[in-house]
This record gives structure tokens, C-alpha cells and sequence, in this order.
């Protein structure tokens, strides 16, 4: 008889028998603290409307885009895996759910050393009591336990953000959401539970098909006609301000550069207004970007919203995936990034000014010791974010731990941030997280340069305690 499936206790601690031994005492004193997941893009509805999930395809593999990436290198297409398709784009999408799960199950070796499959363990096993390895044979067996699951009260939306003691979930949204969803929720107890990001990227790279549309939308909802810059940047400062009433702690900014240079007034107003003429070139749309980091830099410094940047990404390297599915599933490639001088314009200005708060993040990894850790070190306005991305795998941690560590220390970071858009994940990414800094904690202990205590203290702050005063209300 096949034993029940399981997880091992001290998965993803130092193999080393001693260190292990050290690990386990600081890894529980994480295990059980609560969640404090401050950048994610699990969509608010989900928690306002309380509805059941669905079904296994709908919450494990649709909307995963590390899964999906796997299973489309292997030949699967968008289409197989049931991700939607645009109007008129003429695919047709794979309905039948079932057979999607099967297609996953039935590729479970592709995610062998991969965090993808370290997290889909935590969340079958531990969260939907599977005991049963994913395969060919067993996918329909698993599908019909996770159809049970899901049915029940105890797997809703809200029962799970209770049972996975989530403190508080940062989603993150456009900047011209009308954010009822956070209102409702604010109305039922939910408000400071859920709190919006004010992400303004679809603003403030002009050269984007939607960029026009985007700017009617934005004159909508904030009732300032934007015919020109300067009302513009009234426009994004009164969205700011209604983010800010309804619990925003931060905001979000993707840009493939870190390029922050202002521009003088009269460049930006003429560059604006080529933009809504249809007329802007890309020079002129990459130089208006990095001077909206500098404006948003500045925005922040006045309204206390942490500003979040995580360039480095060159989004939909396959346009026609991209045209044919949207965002998010052409293939985004990681880049080199300069943050050295490209952000000096921006720290001159704002680096030690009192209000601001920068959290830099990169799946470069080639500039954490080089040039993020030395900007965290000295700028008493920047916090290195947590390995993010392509990086956010037992081994990228301990590499973030090892490079930026001895020159920004741990208290110049801001502990783990999950960054997925799977809800049921979001523990098992956090928990990780705690292993690995267990881990981590325990070699200096264990080569004497860390007593225990500071340790396990440690071990407290980078879980829970850096990311509630990294992400604090503003005040």
C-alpha cells in the first residue's frame, strides 16, 4: 500500500545537521505569526463577494502564470491551459476544466526544483488535505477531493484569509479603479484588512495603445479635465488622495528602466501634449517615464504613500501571445538594470527627505551586492524589497541573504512581500520565506556571529514586524 502523501517538517532547512537543529528553534518562532502581505494582485472582489472559488482549474492553474509559463515551454498552449483569449482573436479556449487539471497533473515532474512546485505542495497538502501526489492516474481522484473542498463554507474566500491569519493584504490597482470593492469591504469591517496600491504605470508610459483612453478615464474619475500636464499631475495627485482615504499604504511603478531624471516643466508639458496629439516618440515617452518617477517620488515625500519600484521586466517578448491573450502572458523576460545612476537624479532630491519611503526590488540579481545593498546602506530613505518575481525560490533568497546582508543589514530591508495573484498560495510563499531566513539565521549562529537570541529576534522582525513599519499608514 502507497504511503499517504506528506511534507516533511524541516523542508527547505540547512542540511547540515547541526545548523538544521538551530534552524528549527527559529523557524518556530515564525510558523504561526501572522501574514502581513503588502504586495499582491489577488483581486478584491475576490474577498468582497465571498463567493466560492470554483473550481481546482480556476484556483490552481488559470490564473498562475508560473505554472502556466512551465506547462507552454513544454509545448501546452494558452489556449490548452484555458487562459482567456481577446475578443475576436479567433482561439478557441480549452472549457472543459477537468481536462485542464489533467494536463497539469499529468506534467507534476516539470516543477521538480522549482518554487512553483514547493508552493502547490503547501496548498494541496496542507491547505486542502490532499494525500495523494499529483499524476496522470490520480488527477481525477484530486479533482473531485478539491471539488468537495471548495464547496464548503470553510474554503470561501474570507475563511481562508481568517484560517491563513492574513493581517493585512495590500492588492494592487489601477490608478483609475473607482475601488468599490475596498469601500464595500471597508463598509463590513474589511477596511483595514484589505487596503488598495495606487499602480499609475498605464499614466505614465504614454507610448502604451491604451494611453489615450487611459487619460479620458483619469479626467473621469477625478473630475479634472486633463487637456495638458500641469492638470495631469493635479489629476494623479487628487487619485492619490482617494487611495489614501481608503487605506492605500503604498503605491506600485513597473518601468523596464530605473532611469529617474526629471525633465524641466516646459519639456514635460510640450512631451504631454505630443502624447495627446498621438505624436510623442520613444525618446520623448522613456524620458517623460523616468520624470514621472521623480514626480512620484515628490508625491510621495508630501503624501507618505510608500513608492515601490520593480523595473527590469521587458514585458510580452512574444507580441502575438501578447495580442492574443493580453497582458501578463507574452512572455515577460527579465533585463539588466542600472539603479546606480539612474536613480542618483531622484535620491538627490529625495533620498533623505523624512517623508519618503523607496522600496527597490529586482530580478537582477547581479546588482544586490553591487548597487542595491550600498544604495539601502547609506539613503536612509531606501529599503530593499524582498527577492521578487523569478527570484522568490529557496535558493534566490538565500542568494539575496548573502549578497545584501553584510553591507545593508537586515533592518535596511523590508522583510517578505508574496507578489502573487494566487490566494492560496500566499501562505506557502510566506512560509518558505520563514525557512529560508531560519536557515540563514541559524549559519550565523552557528559559525558564532549571532548569539541565539538575536536570532530568534531576528527571525520576528524580517517576518513580521520589517513589513507592518515598512508599510505603516501614512500619517
Amino acid at each position: 500500500m502507497t504511503e499517504p502523501w506528506t511534507l516533511h517538517p524541516d523542508r527547505a532547512l540547512p542540511a547540515d545537521p547541526g545548523v538544521r537543529s538551530i534552524a528549527r528553534q527559529v523557524y518556530a518562532q515564525t510558523a504561526d505569526l501572522p501574514i502581513v502581505s503588502m504586495h499582491g494582485h489577488v483581486d478584491a472582489r475576490v474577498l468582497d463577494e465571498d463567493q466560492p472559488f470554483g473550481d481546482p482549474a480556476e484556483l490552481f492553474v488559470i490564473p498562475d502564470h508560473y505554472l502556466v509559463r512551465m506547462l507552454v515551454s513544454q509545448g501546452a498552449g494558452n489556449h490548452e491551459l484555458g487562459v482567456p483569449a481577446r475578443a475576436g482573436s479567433g482561439v478557441e479556449v480549452e472549457q472543459d476544466h477537468r481536462e485542464i487539471w489533467r494536463r497539469f497533473a499529468s506534467n507534476w515532474r516539470l516543477f521538480r526544483g522549482t518554487p512553483t512546485r514547493y508552493w502547490l505542495e503547501h496548498e494541496l497538502v496542507e491547505v486542502f488535505g490532499v494525500d495523494t501526489r499529483p499524476s496522470a492516474k490520480s488527477a481525477d481522484a484530486i479533482y473531485d477531493h478539491l471539488l468537495d473542498a471548495l464547496a464548503r463554507p470553510e474554503f470561501r474566500p474570507r475563511a481562508l484569509f481568517e484560517r491563513f491569519r492574513i493581517e493585512t493584504l495590500a492588492t494592487t490597482d489601477a490608478a483609475t479603479d473607482d475601488l468599490a470593492h475596498h469601500t464595500s469591504l471597508a463598509r463590513q469591517g474589511w477596511g483595514e484588512k484589505v487596503v488598495p496600491t495606487f499602480r499609475p504605470d498605464a499614466l505614465v508610459h504614454i507610448d502604451r495603445p491604451g494611453w489615450p483612453a487611459g487619460v479620458a478615464e483619469l479626467s473621469r474619475v477625478s473630475g479634472v479635465d486633463v487637456d495638458g500636464y500641469d492638470a495631469f499631475i493635479v489629476a494623479l495627485e487628487q487619485r492619490r488622495a482617494v487611495f489614501r482615504a481608503a487605506g492605500a499604504r503604498a503605491t506600485d511603478h513597473g518601468h523596464v528602466s530605473a532611469e529617474a531624471t526629471p525633465l524641466a516643466d516646459e519639456d514635460a508639458r510640450r512631451i504631454f501634449a505630443a502624447a495627446l496629439r498621438g505624436e510623442a516618440t520613444a525618446a520623448q515617452a522613456q524620458a517623460f517615464s523616468g520624470h514621472m518617477l521623480v514626480e512620484m517620488a515628490r508625491m510621495s515625500s508630501e503624501d507618505g504613500l510608500v513608492m515601490q519600484l520593480h523595473p527590469g521586466v521587458l514585458r510580452d517578448h512574444d507580441p502575438h501571445i501578447a495580442g492574443v491573450f493580453g497582458p501578463d502572458t507574452g512572455f515577460d523576460i527579465p533585463v539588466q538594470v542600472e539603479y546606480t545612476r539612474a536613480l542618483r537624479p531622484l535620491l538627490e532630491r529625495f533620498g533623505r527627505h523624512p517623508g519618503l519611503r523607496l522600496v527597490l526590488f529586482t530580478i537582477d540579481e547581479t546588482v544586490y551586492s553591487r548597487e542595491l545593498a550600498p544604495l539601502a546602506g547609506v539613503y536612509p530613505a531606501v529599503r530593499l524589497g524582498a527577492p521578487w518575481w523569478f527570484l522568490d525560490s529557496p535558493d534566490g533568497m538565500r542568494r539575496f541573504r548573502d549578497a545584501a546582508t553584510e553591507t545593508a543589514g537586515f533592518y535596511n530591508t523590508t522583510g517578505f512581500v508574496d507578489d502573487t495573484r494566487a490566494f492560496a498560495s500566499i501562505p506557502a510563499r510566506h512560509d518558505l520565506a520563514r525557512r529560508i531566513d531560519a536557515g540563514y539565521l541559524a549559519r550565523l549562529v552557528a559559525e558564532h556571529r549571532l548569539d541565539l537570541d538575536e536570532a530568534l529576534e531576528t527571525a520576528v522582525d524580517l517576518a513580521y514586524e520589517l513589513p507592518r513599519e515598512s508599510y505603516a499608514p501614512p500619517v
